[in-house]
């Protein structure tokens, strides 16, 4: 079973063991883990074939987006990654169109679609959504707050890293997963808040209505104001292989890792250097994955500097100015092959580089999940939007971007008179800021016998540091949160900087007892069972090799899950060692193919494996309506309503030469989400109305 027995941050608890059975065979599984999720437990990535050209599908999004891992379980077609497996299940690949049986003296007991008021309606229970129900709740309105997970958080359930950003506004320092257990420990508070889980809007309509389905049952949803804090879905790109089981987002890939717990990989590769990317990285070594390399087509990473440096410094090798070429596999991925571009990003041939990995981690940036909320402007419905939903950032400046937009829903219901406070926007525009300028370390004051040393030298909104200091010995420049930290006072080594830094870029200098060859403390947050007497491979923020040293001791701070780790050095290289390198570098292969510009055998609507090609031929002849694109090609017509392709189509029409002004975009579906008849006509309904769901997080 490939499962996460041990890991450095998570709680891996005991969990019933049920039975499924997969093409027949008898298969363990977790009692109430998706079904994706338990076919990866038991190594399998391909679950099913695609009926045009047989193609295997596998997982991509994980988040009920798309439909790559559409499976039948009991006679039924379902989205693996959202449908949860159950004692005994029959699970087959999808073989072809499926068969509805309907007997004749079959009955059904028809019931009409309950209509609910509220005050507010708040689609999405992540960082920004929260923080908006927590805000609005306080003034005891009644407030429906809908998630289609089982538990409140968004992507900060799949966040094991402390988060950057204010101590004060947003946690910062903290790990992803306990920020949204003290979110939801905020929320329960207020007994006018009803939550619920697995729970799915599916369409805004003209009579100012809302849907969602829970518990397969559908309720139309009469809200005052609607808040949308839908987030947004990852982005994919265009390479040879792109639809190979085993190349799927990043988000897929924590969602495996770090909710449920499952091995997907031995070795991996990432594409995209933002942040996203990175942080994945660094969550499959925290795992015990093999990172083999990531490359980033511009000319540095887009993320934050210090995510990069963790990486580097236990041995990822990073690739900038690269990009992937293709991916390669008989039914799933066998090898990546990269290469480096020139000024105008295309490929340098003698430049390539092979890698062999069995899964490829697509890291290409965030679409704002907004239609939704478009929808319900058109209508006139009054809304408001946060988060990423809003504007793409990380998950601290939606927290805050949802406490503003609770200001401004409080103030249209007139529970409030004033304005959005000034200052409360200059605070998120300083935690959505872009990293700043990077800078060249300075060394620290001679004077000193025990001090940090801080290897953070690139603008960032970060301060927990300087917040956690008992002596205020650490002070961010100019009193700006978005400038470099720095030490000048008295340090008592309580390492509690150390601890709390989000990039793990504060080391601990003690020259107490050798003024020559000091102790420098290391923090580290992987499970290496390192210990007293034991040889490391210490490391610069680039991950320099600056030697071997011995262990002379070991810190456990089980509360934060962070170790620190004594080495002693020479006084030269004191404040130039940061970390411990645990990966050696990979052997590259030659590659013997020939390069050439995207191919037109590139599928780019995954649901109905249309081609680059195809798209292109259209293009040439005068196509400028995406609709009579999907009319002529289907591209845009299958399962996923065109939430993978259609931003992938209008990037082909700019490629081609295409004014994007000129283009008419997709008709949206009335419906963003597919939903089941039987949902419509009540037939799962219950007698009770849906009460208050506070699940257990």
């Amino acid at each position: 079973m490939n499962r996460i027995k041990n890991h450095p941050i998570l709680d891996v608890k005991e969990k019933k063991e049920i039975v499924f059975y997969f093409e027949g065979n008898p298969l363990k599984a977790y009692e109430e883990e998706v079904i994706s999720s338990a076919l990866f437990a038991n190594g399998i990535k391909i679950f099913s074939y695609h009926k045009k050209d047989t193609a295997p599908q596998g997982i991509f999004c994980a988040n009920g987006q798309c439909a790559q891992c559409s499976v039948v379980a009991d006679g039924r077609v379902v989205k693996a990654c959202v449908s949860k497996v159950k004692e005994s299940m029959k699970i087959e690949t999808l073989k072809g169109a499926a068969k509805i049986n309907l007997k004749e003296e079959t009955s059904f007991n028809y019931s009409s679609i309950e209509e609910i008021d509220t005050d507010v309606l708040i689609i999405g229970g992540g960082p920004s959504g929260m923080s908006a129900a927590a805000e609005i709740s306080k003034f005891n309105l009644d407030v429906i707050l809908v998630d289609d997970k089982d538990k409140l958080g968004g992507k900060l359930v799949l966040q094991t890293h402390k988060f950057f950003g204010s101590v004060d506004d947003c946690y910062a320092g903290t790990r992803g997963i306990e920020i949204a257990e003290k979110l939801y420990e905020e929320l329960i508070k207020y007994p006018s808040l009803k939550i619920w889980t697995e729970s799915v809007c599916f369409g805004v309509f003209s009579d100012k209505k809302i849907g969602v389905i829970k518990n397969g049952v559908c309720y139309l949803v009469k809200p005052k104001v609607a808040v949308f804090a839908t987030g947004a879905r990852e982005k994919t790109l265009l390479f040879q292989g792109n639809t190979l089981p085993g190349v799927y987002g990043a988000g897929a890939f924590q969602t495996l890792v770090n909710r449920d717990l499952v091995k997907p990989s031995d070795k991996l590769f990432v594409v995209g250097g933002g942040n996203v990317g990175l942080i994945a990285a660094y969550h499959a070594l925290q795992a015990g994955i093999k990172v083999v390399g990531l490359c980033e087509i511009s000319e540095r990473c887009g993320g934050y500097k210090v995510h990069e440096d963790k990486i580097k410094r236990l041995g990822v090798p990073i690739f900038t100015r690269h990009t992937v070429l293709k991916v390669e596999g008989d039914k799933s991925v066998e090898r990546v092959v990269i290469c480096e571009v020139d000024e105008k990003f295309n490929p340098i041939k003698g430049k390539e580089k092979v890698f062999d990995v069995d899964t490829v981690l697509v890291a290409a940036g965030l679409n704002p999940v907004n239609e939704f909320y478009n929808q319900a402007v058109e209508y006139q419905l009054p809304s408001f939007v946060c988060g990423d939903a809003e504007e793409i950032a990380e998950a601290s400046a939606a927290m805050f971007s949802g406490k503003i937009t609770a200001h401004r829903v409080l103030k249209h219901l007139g529970f409030i008179t004033t304005d959005v406070p000034k200052f409360w926007f200059e605070k998120l525009e300083i935690l959505k800021s872009r990293p700043g300028n990077t800078y060249d370390m300075e060394p620290n004051k001679e004077n000193f016998l025990v001090y940090p040393v801080i290897h953070c030298n690139q603008e960032i909104p970060c301060n927990p540091c300087s917040s956690v200091c008992p002596k205020k010995s650490i002070k961010m420049k100019n009193n700006d949160m978005r400038s470099l930290p720095e030490f000048n006072g008295e340090c008592i080594g309580c390492f509690r900087c150390l601890i709390i830094c989000p990039g793990l870029a504060i080391t601990i200098v003690d020259k107490r007892k050798d003024k020559e060859n000091p102790i420098v403390w290391l923090p580290l947050e992987l499970n290496l069972g390192i210990k007293k007497g034991d040889k490391v491979l210490g490391v610069d923020s680039d991950g320099k090799f600056l030697g071997e040293f011995e262990v002379l001791d070991v810190r456990n701070f089980k509360a934060e899950n962070t170790v620190a780790v004594a080495v002693k050095v020479k006084n030269d290289i004191s404040s130039k060692i940061t970390s411990i390198r645990i990966l050696n570098e990979e052997v590259l292969k030659s590659y013997a193919g020939e390069i050439s510009s995207l191919s037109d055998e590139i599928v780019v609507c995954r649901c109905e494996r249309v081609s680059l090609g195809e798209i292109r031929k259209w293009i040439k002849k005068g196509v400028r309506d995406l609709n009579q694109l999907k009319a002529l090609t289907r591209a845009g017509m299958g399962a996923c309503g065109s939430k993978t392709c259609g931003s992938l189509l209008l990037s082909i029409m700019k490629a081609e030469g295409v004014k994007i002004e000129d283009v008419t975009d997709l008709t949206k579906r009335p419906l963003f989400i597919e939903i089941e008849l039987k949902s419509f006509a009540g037939l799962d309904k219950k007698e009770e109305e849906p009460k208050n769901n506070f699940s257990n997080f």
